[in-house]
């Protein structure tokens, strides 16, 4: 009797919760490469593997082959020579049915899969289903294999976590939510690989290619911006933002993802480096590559790749606009873990690699960057693969001060070596705090070993054009820019410059404040002042410095930092320039949230925000935005066109949660003083009987009807 094939299981909701993606849907089979899932099949009579023909056929992209390893055909009896092989087992078999385990090999193409059956004599294949495949940080054979489970529920698992901005003397943590596991993230990912031009170009070689998660992470750190194609955001870096939204309103990467599929692939309006970097690491942990984000503050932009930042003054301590390398506040980029046999035969550059989605430079005439082996950077190897020059000058390049006279030329005044790559930072693996992974990058500054990488960094890299002999000679006077008090937007700053030299000297004193972008390009000049000055030998002298609010406080709007810097010039000797510098990052005003600390999925909640004006004017355009993966449909907006001088305002918000798990909730306050105020709290939303929301599909839900 021939073997006939009735109903197909295919235990969505268990294999999904083993290839633990249950999180994302139970209504589609969505599994990880290198693992089995199972299948039931509802037979005629008892399956006999050895004489019985069963067989399965596992396609994807437009034009599936063996040869390229997005397709193979496998099952019963045994075939063999598929490039790489998909496996079938019986792991039950009795006289009605039987269960078989299902897997792929752990270095197949990820993406979406039709998977196919043809059992007996039937010349015509029959589709069990489509199916999504992902990459496995649980297989030991996967590439993207991480070893810790604490660091894969960080680095994979994780929907909410941090990131950093702010300077090198004030980090503040920014709430994000990745969200990778809405329902239509992989979805939106997926369309994401489809649109890359490699894959406009040619199909079936880019979907061959998505098995190696060193081609996807590239790809990936291109789509993120759209300066090359029909990527997911456009950067910009300076007002006005018209057409969209300031950069600063961003706090989840599920409302630019769904904003740019929903526009039929429209970049999304602003991103700049943290957006771009969030927003990456959804489409990595989406995709199970494991992925964090990393701040590097005193981020340098070497334009020319000699690892040496030009940084210019005028005679009279202000910076120019216009300079071609730039030392920025922070920048944000992500690290991806995976192998690279691609540098070496052993494991040597395996681990961290750098990929930063910010179109800064081209790289192989793309606007992308990395993989870049965090080891080969810690090492100064810049002549390996991708991009090691320019990420090894982010962490460690030596910074030049150059005074501009009137005439044209140009005078040394200093040079720091050790500037460059402070306080690198991550969010820790399980807590909502600080880790700094600065060691991981570099050996500690001033250290023998850090200038030996240095000199090797800049031997592997002599293509380029050679590096200034550089002086470290130490000053004659020393002088430093200090905080009397915390900086706070909203009151005065109070800061201070203090002198101090070995011998009586006569100093004529320039001091300037420069309303920055945090990519260091100056904005605007806030608050100037010059005086002469003895200076008594052995003695400190300190000269106090207030810049109101009133000058500063709309120049700060679209700008993240104050540059306060002093200028010193010895009246005996007109050639003796000394500078003093110091970067203002005030401190925002705060808003609470106020939310229950567990609640249930389905059931509606009210969540209470409370603002108060700081300042003694009226604040106007208030706009209050709320948002939450798994807690709200869609961002809340709230108006508040008016605050008065020292009022308070109370905002009560209802909505239903309706995604089970640990959750947090954001809001962002923006007005016509303030831009972009933000808050966070955490919500446990505990699961509900109720399987489905009172609507028909997902999409609604979401969406909307």
């Amino acid at each position: 009797m021939a073997l006939e094939i009735s109903k197909v299981e295919l235990h969505v909701k268990e294999n999904n919760k083993e290839h633990r993606t249950d999180d994302v849907t139970v209504k589609r089979l969505m599994v990880r490469r290198g693992q089995n899932f199972k299948i039931t099949l509802k037979t005629n009579r008892q399956f006999q593997p050895d004489t019985d023909t069963l067989i399965f056929t596992a396609e994807t992209g437009p034009k599936p082959s063996e040869e390229k390893g997005t397709r193979c055909v496998f099952g019963f009896p045994k075939l063999t020579g598929a490039k790489k092989a998909w496996t079938a087992l019986v792991q039950e078999s009795g006289r009605s049915s039987m269960t078989l385990a299902i897997s792929s090999p752990a270095d197949a193409s990820v993406g979406s899969y039709n998977l196919y059956m043809r059992e007996g004599s039937h010349a015509t294949p029959q589709s069990i289903t489509n199916m999504v495949l992902l990459f496995n940080p649980w297989c030991t054979e996967d590439w993207v294999h991480l070893p810790e489970e604490a660091e894969r529920q960080e680095y994979v698992m994780a929907e909410q976590g941090i990131i950093y901005r702010g300077s090198a003397d004030r980090i503040g943590p920014l709430a994000w939510n990745f969200g990778q596991f809405e329902e239509d993230m992989v979805d939106i990912c997926m369309k994401l690989l489809d649109m890359n031009p490699k894959c406009l170009r040619d199909p079936a070689e880019d979907f061959s290619a998505r098995c190696n998660p060193i081609y996807v992470g590239r790809v990936v750190s291109a789509m993120i911006n759209s300066n090359d194609d029909r990527g997911i955001l456009a950067g910009r870096w300076q007002t006005p933002y018209s057409g969209g939204v300031a950069p600063t309103h961003w706090s989840s990467s599920v409302d630019i993802l769904r904003r740019w599929y929903k526009s039929y692939y429209s970049p999304v309006k602003y991103g700049q480096c943290w957006v771009f970097a969030g927003v990456m690491c959804t489409v990595l942990r989406c995709l199970g590559i494991p992925c964090r984000v990393v701040s590097n503050f005193q981020s340098a932009h070497d334009t020319d790749k000699n690892l040496t930042i030009d940084e210019y003054y005028t005679d009279h301590g202000v910076r120019p606009k216009e300079s071609h390398d730039s030392v920025w506040n922070f920048h944000v980029w992500v690290e991806g873990w995976m192998k690279r046999p691609d540098l070496s035969g052993d494991s040597t550059y395996d681990g961290w690699q750098v990929l930063d989605p910010t179109p800064q430079e081209k790289s192989s005439g793309v606007f992308c960057c990395g993989p870049c082996p965090v080891k080969a950077v810690r090492e100064g190897y810049t002549d390996l693969k991708y991009d090691i020059p320019f990420v090894f000058a982010e962490v460690n390049a030596d910074q030049v001060i150059w005074m501009l006279m009137r005439d044209g030329s140009k005078h040394r005044l200093h040079t720091a070596t050790s500037n460059v790559g402070q306080n690198i930072s991550t969010k820790a693996v399980g807590a909502y705090r600080r880790e700094d992974i600065t060691a991981s990058y570099k050996y500690p500054e001033v250290s023998k070993k850090e200038r030996l990488v240095f000199e090797e960094a800049v031997r592997r890299g002599n293509e380029h054009k050679p590096r200034p002999q550089l002086s470290l000679k130490p000053p004659a006077l020393k002088l430093e820019i200090t905080e009397e008090k915390e900086s706070i937007t909203g009151q005065d700053l109070e800061l201070s410059l203090l002198l101090h030299s070995e011998h009586l000297r006569e100093l004529s004193v320039q001091i300037n404040a420069q309303a920055m972008r945090y990519t260091g390009v100056p904005d605007s000049l806030v608050y100037r002042e010059e005086k002469d000055v003895l200076l008594q030998p052995k003695q400190d002298l300190k000269i106090s410095i207030r810049i109101p609010f009133s000058l500063y406080g709309t120049k700060m709007l679209d700008n993240s930092s104050l540059k306060v810097s002093a200028l010193v010039h010895d009246k005996q000797h007109p050639g003796d320039g000394y500078l003093a510098v110091k970067n203002i990052v005030p401190q925002e005003p705060t808003i609470t949230i106020q939310a229950p600390s567990t609640c249930q999925q389905f059931t509606e909640m009210t969540v209470e925000v409370i603002f108060d004006n700081p300042i003694s004017s009226t604040l106007r355009d208030g706009v209050l935005t709320l948002t939450g993966s798994g807690l709200l449909r869609h961002p809340m907006v709230t108006r508040i066109p008016v605050l008065k001088a020292d009022q308070r305002v109370r905002v009560q918000i209802p909505f239903t949660p309706y995604r089970a798990g640990s959750r947090k909730l954001m809001a962002d306050l923006d007005c016509d003083t303030f831009r972009d105020i933000k808050a966070s709290c955490n919500v446990e939303v505990k699961p509900n009987l109720v399987v489905c929301p009172p609507c028909t599909t997902f999409n609604e839900f979401i969406y909307g009807a």
